[in-house]
């Protein structure tokens, strides 16, 4: 009989007790400053990242290689028959690269390990990863579960702003999204994940405050009136993340939710004030 694990990474921003609850396997990124090295979410968490990115903008870096293979071996010994691993957006990190030699390396024997590249971080991947847990827990086959991945991954919407575009042009993160000139005149993008995986521009406003609205009204057009499960993700925006899942809530039939700090790694791309939401129909 089949015993499936569901593995990602760090950049999934699941709330701890629904990875506990899910029996979610992570494998945390890095977070690498010039005289120190963390686990990210273990060794260090989101406000620790958010209070130090003045005197320091660190680097951040793939899982340990050792620490992922360490887990596939722990899974084995517990008796697991399969591995699932939804790494996010290749174009964003070497983590699904990274995942993808190691299982190909392992002995499939011992355990058959699979690697999907989500094509997406933060919630909008956590929210696939939950599907996929959800699916184990009701004792479906891989083959049904990554079946789950891929069309969640296929219908699921996200979208966030940020404050500055710093910390993503720093980090070499920006991808497709406009950024200097936008800067200087205070145009503030709403940032999305392409199909391909990496970030682009799907509306600009000027100033915060429509931004956030512009958001508003993306959700609106999508999810008026329909039946979904969602995600509301903020960096140092506790209150502005509430307020918005309120909204969603008045505008559509949230049946779950959640709000969940930015991971430690995630963050140093954003720096302070990052507020998105992610979300998908479930009928």
């Amino acid at each position: 009989m089949s015993k499936i694990a569901i593995v990602t990474d760090s950049s999934c921003d699941l709330p701890l007790e629904l990875v506990e609850k899910y029996d979610i396997k992570i494998v945390p990124l890095r977070v690498i400053y010039e005289k120190e090295e963390y686990r990210d979410g273990v060794d260090i968490q989101p406000q620790e990242v958010l209070d130090r990115l003045e005197e320091e903008i660190p680097k951040t870096s793939l899982p340990d290689s050792g620490e992922i293979l360490d887990l596939f071996d722990r899974l084995s010994e517990k008796g697991y028959t399969d591995a699932i691993c939804i790494a996010l957006s290749s174009k964003l990190s070497g983590t699904y690269n990274l995942m993808r030699l190691l299982a190909e390396e392992y002995d499939q024997s011992i355990m058959k390990i699979q690697v999907i590249d989500a094509k997406t971080l933060s919630v909008i991947l956590g929210l696939i990863v939950l599907e996929a847990a959800k699916k184990v827990k009701q004792g479906e086959d891989t083959e049904a579960i990554i079946d789950t991945i891929y069309k969640t991954r296929e219908k699921i919407f996200g979208c966030y702003v940020i404050k500055t575009l710093k910390y993503l042009k720093k980090g070499g993160r920006i991808g497709r999204v406009e950024g200097t000139v936008g800067e200087l005149l205070d145009i503030k993008p709403i940032i999305g994940v392409d199909d391909d995986g990496i970030y682009y521009t799907i509306n600009k406003t000027r100033g915060r405050k429509k931004s956030v609205q512009k958001m508003k009204e993306l959700f609106e057009e999508k999810f008026k009136g329909k039946t979904i499960n969602m995600a509301v993700i903020n960096a140092g925006a506790w209150d502005e993340a509430e307020e918005l899942l309120s909204y969603a809530k008045s505008i559509a039939d949230v049946r779950e939710s959640f709000i969940s700090h930015l991971s430690p790694a995630l963050g140093v791309h954003t720096g302070k004030g990052m507020l998105g939401l992610s979300a998908f129909c479930v009928k």
